[in-house]
């Protein structure tokens, strides 16, 4: 009697209930990655946590180039044209960071490319979100209309919220009454 033929091995086992994202996009990000000359992903992931987060908002890895019959990798950077020269003086410094991501000397050569702030659809470089403005405290005349004007909701949550849009209306409408500053 011939013995039943085993069913093929998935590539990775299935967890039952919930599984965590990175699990599933594990072998995706890696793949990709090594199409671009990173061998170890968290390079890529973990930017800021490898460089520090001043450095990762000025710059992030493009690839890993490898030259032929040369020793070391060489990592390539993307940033802006006004941070280039003060991260051309951290270069040492960035390649002994990566490399203690890598866990031994795979980078011998940091190079910038830089780009406009806008970028061209490659290679944007916008690195982070501007800062939000911080915006002034409402007058307290303002604040105490507000008050009045959703105390007779009972829902503490939704007389909150009728609160702070009451806020905004009478600041908006106080802007308009104020007369264009001459300056």
């Amino acid at each position: 009697m011939a013995a039943k033929p085993t069913p093929p091995k998935t590539p990775f086992r299935r967890m039952r209930g919930f599984e965590p994202a990175a699990g599933l996009m594990r072998e995706r990000i890696r793949t990709a990655g090594e199409a671009r000359g990173f061998a170890v992903a968290r390079l890529l992931t973990h930017w800021a946590e490898v460089v520090g987060e001043e450095i990762a908002a000025r710059a992030r890895p493009v690839k890993v180039g490898y030259g032929k019959g040369a020793m070391g990798a060489t990592l390539t950077l993307l940033t802006t044209g006004a941070a280039a020269p003060m991260l051309q003086m951290q270069l040492p410094a960035i390649r002994d960071k990566v490399n203690a991501c890598y866990g031994y000397n795979a980078i011998s050569k940091v190079i910038l490319t830089q780009t406009a702030p806008t970028g061209f659809a490659e290679g944007q470089a916008q690195f982070a979100p501007a800062p939000k403005a911080v915006k002034p405290p409402p007058d307290p005349e303002i604040c105490r209309e507000a008050q009045a004007t959703a105390a007779p909701v009972g829902d503490s949550d939704l007389r909150a919220a009728l609160e702070l849009l009451a806020q905004n209306v009478l600041t908006k409408e106080a802007r308009r009454r104020l007369p264009p500053k001459k300056g």
